[in-house]
């Protein structure tokens, strides 16, 4: 034997969905392509951005490292060095920006002397309907 639930309701479908977003378009209604030489324009950016980013994060790391040399009488002087972490990490941290950009770089590159597809160099066939 099978009970009503008389306080529970049907669930409800909305029929009513968010319309689908637009693809981006460029100007003129084009959509748009891989192939576009500004690319080039700003990995040329990126790399300036990565030149400037190497040396200073060799100068973070020059600053996070001390070295210290405590001279003894009739013993070999005592050495030491002193690590600030706050230079190392921010040395890290500029190289890590700096290999992202590279990778960037590379991408905008590629996408900047693309010009054609895998497909479009080869003779087009035509298939037999079968």
């Amino acid at each position: 034997m099978r009970e009503k639930l008389t306080g529970v309701t049907a669930a409800t479908t909305d029929t009513e969905s968010a319309p689908d977003p637009e693809p981006d378009h460029e100007p003129g209604g084009a959509t748009p392509a891989l192939h576009q030489p500004k690319r080039a324009l700003i990995a040329v950016g990126e790399v300036v951005l990565i030149a400037l980013l190497v040396p200073a994060a060799a100068w973070c790391w020059n600053r996070g490292v001390l070295h210290y040399s405590y001279p003894l009488p009739d013993h070999a002087p005592l050495e030491s060095t002193r690590l600030h972490g706050n230079w190392i990490g921010a040395s890290v941290g500029l190289v890590t920006v700096a290999g992202v950009l590279l990778l960037d770089a590379v991408r905008q590159t590629v996408l900047a002397v693309r010009t054609r597809g895998r497909d479009r160099g080869r003779e087009q066939v035509e298939e037999p309907d079968v």
